[in-house]
């Protein structure tokens, strides 16, 4: 299956105004992560994607610089806004404490397939979607 096109950002919690998050619109572009706003010392960042069209999703791909933990929940946009959002792929490790602390192994790419650990073993139709 071949990557799907993120429509555009609905939502996000912070950006670093030098890598703000329409980073993530084109992946292979040479702009950069979408980082965390200096000041924001919240530890967590969040974001709302909607997708170019209604896609089953069988694998993820997810390039990291710099987080700990990763979570995906998924919806659709046509749900009610009191829907909550269904847990793809449920709070996952990409880097040990150690790591995080040490500042090693900041970046890399996680590839997470239907059926894999740390998968819900949910298959989701999602598109024009929430995720």
């Amino acid at each position: 299956m071949a990557p799907v096109k993120i429509s555009h950002v609905v939502s996000f919690s912070s950006q670093d105004p030098k890598y703000p998050v329409k980073n993530l619109l084109n992946p292979d572009s040479q702009r950069g992560p979408w980082l965390s706003c200096p000041q924001d010392k919240s530890g967590q960042l969040k974001v709302e994607l909607q997708l170019e069209k209604a896609v089953p999703i069988g694998y993820i791909d997810v390039g990291n610089c710099g987080c700990a933990f990763l979570q995906i929940d998924v919806g659709r946009s046509s749900w009610s806004l009191d829907r909550p959002f269904v847990t793809l792929l449920p709070a996952t490790m990409l880097m040990s404490l150690a790591d995080s602390k040490q500042g090693k192994n900041r970046s890399g790419v996680r590839m997470f397939k239907d059926g894999e650990e740390g998968r819900s073993g949910k298959r989701a139709e999602i598109g024009s979607e929430r995720r």
